[in-house]
């Protein structure tokens, strides 16, 4: 494939990565978890006072016009333009079912069930990889000029790169999906460069999801803001009454303004805890932190990875693997921000580990 003014790689690959690794594999009874991005141990009382009285109406079909009508509002879109999905990943199988690229490009390293969606519905998939000399970032001119449609994540997972909103929209093009993975914009304050408002971008999809910053990945709700058309044919591929009422109840709550002030005050704390997380790291010798991470997680580089994984896991803690993400390899680590007390007890372990 070739542009002149970007490269991706070049056939489908069938390099051995496994796109369906996830943190969740990681983890274990008796380990403390910082494989996965979900942020709590529970919903706050609050959502779960909302979503346990919605089991008194289990005996009726689920409906989403109270949902969908908070998350228009909260984002200031038409009620049209919003579908509520059963998780973010059911947003990138139904694109996946519904587009018809024929130049479909993935930014690498970021979450994987995208390519992984997309391939299963038969479409090629040609890589961008971004690379630590970059520091992870995107330089626009290289997507290929051709590619009809473009995914990336903003914030990106793994990386924890928040790449500018100006940038990505300057990637949409007429004739163009240009799809952005926001699930982890809230744990940026005030969510500065989301473009979950934009209507103006051309051919633009945001995704986002509620799973990680209320810790309600069981629940499985997420959404798509898109233009009316394209939401249209995406809900024509969904699967009837695919999202239960809990996740509705779940959604219009989140999307109350005062569950978003709380989101965003979640976020300032949350910059706190990562700014002690990255400091312990990066007083470790041997730690390496390619990017001032922007999200709830950080991309780390160790020698020898595979091992020092293995020997943190004797240790109790379980981390996430991240030579699962095309571009990254097996000396590259993602570590969840949690309190200070558990970063602390982390990093003690890990230097225990890079001294042996």
């Amino acid at each position: 494939m070739r542009s002149t003014t970007g490269t991706a790689s070049g056939p489908p690959h069938d390099d051995g990565i496994d796109l369906r690794h996830h943190g969740d594999r990681e983890v274990a009874p008796g380990l403390v978890d910082l494989a996965v991005n979900v942020r709590g141990a529970a919903p706050p009382p609050w959502l779960a006072e909302r979503i346990a009285e919605s089991l008194t109406r289990l005996a009726a079909y689920p409906d989403a016009s109270s949902a969908h009508a908070a998350v228009a509002a909260r984002h200031r879109r038409p009620v049209d333009e919003v579908l509520l999905t059963c998780g973010a990943a059911e947003a990138f199988v139904l694109l996946a079912r519904t587009l018809t690229p024929r130049h479909a490009v993935v930014v690498h390293p970021q979450f994987t069930e995208p390519e992984a969606a997309l391939r299963a519905a038969g479409h090629t998939v040609r890589r961008v990889l971004l690379t630590e000399r970059e520091g992870f970032g995107l330089d626009p001119a290289r997507i290929p000029e051709e590619a009809d449609l473009v995914v990336i994540g903003n914030p990106t997972n793994p990386t924890s790169v928040a790449h500018s909103a100006d940038t990505l929209a300057a990637l949409a093009r007429p004739g163009r999906v240009l799809v952005v993975d926001e699930a982890f914009a809230d744990t940026i304050p005030g969510e500065t460069e989301s473009l979950a408002e934009r209507r103006d971008v051309d051919g633009l999809v945001v995704v986002r999801s509620l799973t990680k910053t209320w810790a309600l990945a069981g629940l499985r709700i997420g959404y798509l803001l898109a233009p009316a058309d394209l939401v249209r044919r995406c809900a024509e591929a969904q699967p009837l009454w695919s999202v239960s009422t809990p996740a509705l109840v779940a959604a219009e709550a989140c999307s109350a303004p005062v569950a978003v002030a709380h989101a965003d005050a979640a976020a300032v704390t949350l910059a706190t805890d990562r700014a002690y997380l990255v400091a312990r790291l990066r007083a470790i010798p041997g730690v390496r932190l390619p990017v001032e991470p922007r999200s709830s997680f950080v991309l780390a580089h160790v020698e020898d990875g595979l091992t020092v994984r293995e020997l943190l896991r004797e240790r109790g803690f379980a981390v996430r693997r991240a030579d699962t993400f095309p571009g990254l390899g097996p000396d590259w680590l993602r570590i969840a921000v949690r309190d200070r007390a558990t970063t602390e007890a982390f990093a003690v372990a890990l230097e225990g580990v890079l001294r042996t």
